[in-house]
This record gives structure tokens, C-alpha cells and sequence, in this order.
């Protein structure tokens, strides 16, 4: 699933078209997680005035409505020439006047909104601060941690506390900083989440820099790849040698989700609660 560096990835990839025309829209196939709106073809004749990112959506403005996108688990935004030939899962097509902005997503997770008060209120009002935000800061966190005995790596992949975080980002963060994932998150000491809270934002700014991570199908609007991946240093490596003492590494499932850790380097010091 594109994470947040992916997403702020995709959005700069589509500035050049900010100040641009939509002339028609295109709906290929309307059921993604929830149904493309019915009257999408109001955009027609509106420019597009601005982009911007909020979690993993992205929000485009135009001259007189704003529209919610997420690229779910397989989605992905492509500008290209308006003669290009479309591919299978070229879902929602918004047509300028010279080129496209095709919107594909193989498994139908994403999804294509209006930016309104219910989608306000179902979406995004609930979410926990931007982790790249001064509004992510230790005291913050441990605030939020004092009574979470979940383990850490849930806890920071929970979008109610911080947005943004996805598996990629905490498995590194924490491996860097020698934390077990499954450590109870009130357990943690305030000088382990101060430290925590600044490599979060450090792996985040450096997948930025580099484009994401493309493990399966990323690319941004462009068709670029992202090269965070060369970066990563648990992530995706269970049964290989940890970087710093050549223990073998090791993956447990938390949330549903993978995670790799070093059982030498980040020692689980408490029984899970």
C-alpha cells in the first residue's frame, strides 16, 4: 500500500497541472471502495487551483469544488498524452486539453470523493496530527502512549494518534532505534519516544527525498520509481543478516501486519500485557 511519502510523492508529481482546464471526465468503471459521485462532470470547465495532502489523501481544489483521493492498496495517478492507449484498470479519467490524468487501480481500494462535510466528518476529523507537523512532538506522543499497551508499532500505525506512519516507516524507525515492535507503547521511556519521534521524522523527509519506496507497482504521476527501498535496512529482510551484529532476522505478525526486527538488537525487555 503506497504510504505517506508515496502520497506526498504523487501530489508534487501532479503540480504542473495546477492551473489547467478540465474539458470532459471520463468514469470507466465507478466502483472503487465507494462509488465515484454520479456528478463528476461538474469539474468540466473548472481549473484546477491547488493540491495539497492530508494522511494518505490527496485534496484537489478547483475553481468551485475540492475532491478526496486515495490510492488505496494498488492505486496510482499517471499523466500522459491524450492519445496514449488506455490500460485495464484505468478507472477515472480527467481530460485537459492536451494530456490526461488517469487514475489506475488494479484491486479497487482507492477512492474518488468530493471534499465535503460528510466526507469531513467520516474521513478526516478523526485523524491524529501530521508526523512531519510540529503538533508530532514527544510530549505530544507520550501523552497519547501513557496508557496504550498495544504494542509500539500498532500504536504508531494507528492514524488516530499519528497519521502517515505505514509499516515501512515504523519497522525502520524502529530498528534504527533498537525498540522491539511488540514493546508495550506505555512502557517506553520519554527520552526513547523523544528519539523516536525525531527518526520517524527523518525516515519520512529521506523517503520523501528519494521518491517512496516502490516494492510491487509504485510510480508517481511521471511513471518514476521511488528508491527508498535500496535504503531499507528490516524491512522485507526476515531471514537475512542484521546490519549491525549479523543476528538473523526476524519477522512476527503485530496488527495484522509483518514485522521485521533483529531479536539482538531490539530486545524485547517486558512480557507483552
Amino acid at each position: 500500500m503506497p504510504e505517506l511519502p508515496e502520497v506526498e510523492t504523487t501530489k508534487t508529481s501532479l503540480l504542473p497541472l495546477i492551473g489547467k482546464t478540465v474539458t470532459s471526465v471520463s468514469v470507466r468503471q465507478p466502483q472503487l471502495r465507494w462509488k465515484i459521485p454520479e456528478d463528476v462532470n461538474t469539474l468540466v470547465g473548472q481549473k484546477l487551483v491547488k493540491l495539497s495532502r492530508r494522511s494518505k489523501y490527496i485534496i484537489a481544489s478547483f475553481e468551485q469544488q475540492s475532491m478526496l483521493w486515495h490510492l488505496g492498496m494498488s492505486g496510482s495517478f499517471r499523466i500522459c498524452n491524450a492519445d496514449e492507449p488506455l490500460r485495464k484498470h484505468d478507472h477515472f479519467i480527467l481530460h485537459f486539453k492536451d494530456i490526461d490524468l488517469r487514475y489506475h487501480d488494479p484491486r479497487r481500494f482507492g477512492c474518488i470523493l468530493w471534499a465535503n462535510e460528510e466526507t469531513e466528518k467520516n474521513l478526516i476529523s478523526k485523524l491524529g496530527p501530521e508526523p512531519l507537523s510540529e503538533s508530532f512532538n514527544a510530549e505530544y506522543l507520550a501523552d497519547k502512549l501513557k496508557t496504550k499497551k498495544t504494542a509500539i508499532k500498532v500504536s504508531l500505525m494507528d492514524n488516530h494518534i499519528v497519521v502517515g506512519v505505514g509499516n515501512i516507516y515504523a519497522t525502520e524507525s524502529l530498528f534504527n532505534l533498537g525498540i522491539h515492535p511488540a514493546q508495550p507503547a506505555n512502557t517506553l521511556t520519554h527520552i526513547q519516544i523523544e528519539k523516536l519521534v525525531i527518526e520517524i521524522k527523518r525516515i519520512l523527509k529521506q523517503a520523501i527525498e528519494l521518491g517512496g519506496s516502490t516494492l510491487r507497482d509504485y510510480t508517481n504521476a511521471n511513471g518514476e520509481n521511488g528508491y527508498f527501498q535500496q535504503t531499507l535496512l528490516a524491512y522485507g529482510r526476515a531471514g537475512e543478516m542484521c546490519i549491525n551484529c549479523e543476528t538473523t532476522l526476524e519477522n512476527l505478525k503485530l496488527g495484522q501486519r509483518a514485522s521485521v526486527f533483529c531479536p539482538q538488537c531490539q530486545p524485547l525487555k517486558i512480557k507483552m500485557v
